[in-house]
């Protein structure tokens, strides 16, 4: 068996800059390695959450690592107490909404955001379900 210490996705996109900010300002992660010409690796102090995010076209990296990944079809989900405060935030930032705060009959209230890079984050409350 493989011993896992950490998990975290790397995420190829074009603009290291305003991911950074992005991250650090709506969500409190820090930037524990950033090279604007090659990959961004933030973490969150509170959490120990971790994204990464690497530039195209990087010549240390194999060809499956070149393209920018397609936004569609993936999701970064982010844990929060509240969802409905959380939402407040989002609004108060101006942050670009791709899904109004909801309530799913599973146990979860959640909306989604979309990051500079194009990425949606689904911000995720976890509910009490009747009959669970």
């Amino acid at each position: 068996m493989i011993e896992i210490q950490a998990m975290f996705p790397v995420m190829v996109t074009q603009n290291l800059a305003a991911v950074k900010q992005f991250y650090e300002t709506v969500f409190g992660f820090n930037a524990v390695f950033y090279d604007p010409s090659f990959y961004l690796h933030l973490l969150s102090p509170s959490t120990g959450v971790q994204l990464g995010f690497l530039l195209p076209n990087h010549v240390t990296q194999p060809d499956f690592l070149h393209p920018i990944m397609a936004a569609d079809g993936y999701v970064i989900s982010m844990e929060v107490k509240n969802a409905a405060e959380a939402y407040a935030e989002a609004k108060n930032l101006n942050l670009n909404i791709a899904m109004d705060l909801k309530e799913e009959v599973w146990g979860q209230i959640h909306f989604i955001v979309t990051d500079p890079a194009g990425f949606h984050v689904d911000v995720v409350q976890h509910v009490d379900v009747a009959g669970n």
